[in-house]
């Protein structure tokens, strides 16, 4: 065969081959890619987790300095794993506000204080397609300031109810004399005032009920702990004479919190605290401490509960006194307010020993707490409850100054005509004192 015919040859065998390789290259390369779109597109399977550990702040860095309410947590449960969370609080270099343990079933969260910083951190997590918290138990705590009516510094209260501060204020030197604190309810016309209709007002919530049996449960399992104690913080106690709770070494009981942006100090808001949780529970709730994101992380809560990303009925809200919340007996409110406090490590200790107890019970028997939320007894312990009463003569003083205002000239009449008689009177008087004995008899006949 000729050369040019043989390389013709060859040429035609090698493009009759290509084509019948070709179909079978078409359907390799469509495989190829149709995997990697599928892979591109198909989720990430979620981390079931089994536990959410919530904490508002942290003194310092998560872990190695001297610790706050955070690092306890993220040491002693080895939440050794950093998780980027970038639409998280905007905290200081070295605080993380996402960890987890090795086996991905304890998150840690550090929120940032206030009632926004909490809302907003709640959210967000509940939202993150890399978890799955549709089962996991949410334990909140924290250092709060507690009741001296309730407990002492270092006490720890598992809550039942948490409560909002939305309310209308008037300035202290502008309520009427009667009213024991300018503080009321969004719809009240005075302080203490009961609504005749439901309580909850929309979006205006100031009532958070929790899963009450749960928090009897968890209570049950720690009413024995031991919290510790110190001379100093003993010392301090002692200060709080006629408030026996106050005076206890730290213990654990049932106690409702009150959240607010407010650092309010005082013993009239303090009665204001005590007033507002009795209100808006009906009796059925005791203020113990006051915090500043409770609320907030429950309006999260039951927003995502309605998206099914959690359950609101495995909510746990325990807080750990750190000061209290007035001054003592016949000391001054504003010096109470900034004095200097250094009970933040016995407070964090207070919460995580605690909080352990209960997360470690409940991840130990997973397969039942899984499917079954603990219950607790019903516990009858109530803190004594003492509503703050109107003041009768501030109330007299207020009646009499609104007649005053409201009959002005009447009442300048009867003021200029006292203050005249007043002074006749006693010039009258000093000029009998100046005439002769002798005369002021005759004075004194002519008179009879």
């Amino acid at each position: 065969m000729p050369k040019m015919l043989w390389g013709r040859a060859v040429w035609t065998h090698s493009k009759m081959k290509n084509v019948k390789c070709a179909p079978s290259l078409c359907v390799s390369a469509f495989l190829a890619m149709f995997a990697i779109t599928v892979c591109a597109q198909s989720p990430v399977k979620p981390w079931p987790i089994r536990a959410v550990v919530i904490v508002p702040s942290e003194a310092g860095k998560d872990t190695g300095d001297t610790p706050g309410e955070y690092q306890f947590w993220v040491e002693r449960e080895h939440l050794d794993e950093v998780l980027e969370f970038p639409g998280g609080p905007n905290l200081p270099e070295g605080q993380h506000a996402l960890r987890t343990n090795e086996d991905h079933t304890i998150l840690g969260l550090l929120s940032g204080a206030s009632l926004a910083n909490a809302t907003a951190s709640t959210m967000l997590l509940g939202l993150d397609p890399r978890f799955d918290l549709s089962h996991a138990y949410i334990l909140i705590n924290g250092a709060a300031g507690v009741d001296p009516s309730w407990g002492s510094i270092g006490s720890a209260a598992w809550a039942r109810y948490v409560l909002s501060d939305v309310a209308r204020e008037i300035d202290a030197r502008e309520i009427p004399m009667e009213w024991p604190y300018g503080w009321m309810p969004i719809w009240a016309r005075e302080p203490n005032q009961r609504n005749p209709s439901a309580p909850r007002q929309g979006d205006l919530s100031d009532l958070y009920p929790l899963n009450e049996k749960l928090a009897n449960w968890a209570y049950q399992q720690t009413r024995e702990t031991n919290l510790g104690d110190d001379t100093e913080l003993k010392a301090f106690r002692a200060e709080y004479v006629g408030f026996p709770n106050a005076q206890r070494p730290p213990f654990v009981a049932l106690g409702d919190t009150f959240a607010s942006d407010v650092f309010w100090h005082g013993r009239i808001m303090t009665q204001f605290a005590e007033d507002w949780v009795h209100l808006w529970t009906d009796g059925k709730g005791v203020f113990a401490m006051a915090d500043m994101e409770d609320a907030g992380f429950m309006t999260a809560i039951e927003r995502l509960g309605r998206m099914h990303r959690v359950d609101p009925q495995r909510v746990m809200v325990l807080r750990a006194a750190s000061n209290y919340s007035m001054q003592p007996p016949g000391h001054d409110a504003v010096q109470s307010l900034t004095r200097s406090y250094t009970n933040g490590r016995m407070a964090a200790e207070t919460a995580w020993r605690c909080g352990s107890i209960v997360l470690h019970r409940i991840l130990a028997d997973w397969p039942n707490t899984y499917e079954r939320i603990p219950e607790g007894a019903p516990i009858g312990e109530r803190t004594e409850y003492t509503a703050a009463k109107p003041d009768a003569v501030g109330k007299i003083r207020e009646l009499w100054f609104e007649y005053a205002r409201g009959r002005t000239r009447e009442f300048l009449f009867v003021l200029v005509v006292f203050v005249v008689g007043l002074l006749l009177g006693i010039a009258l008087n000093r000029r009998i004192s100046r005439m002769p004995r002798a005369n002021r008899s005759k004075a004194a006949q002519v008179e009879a």
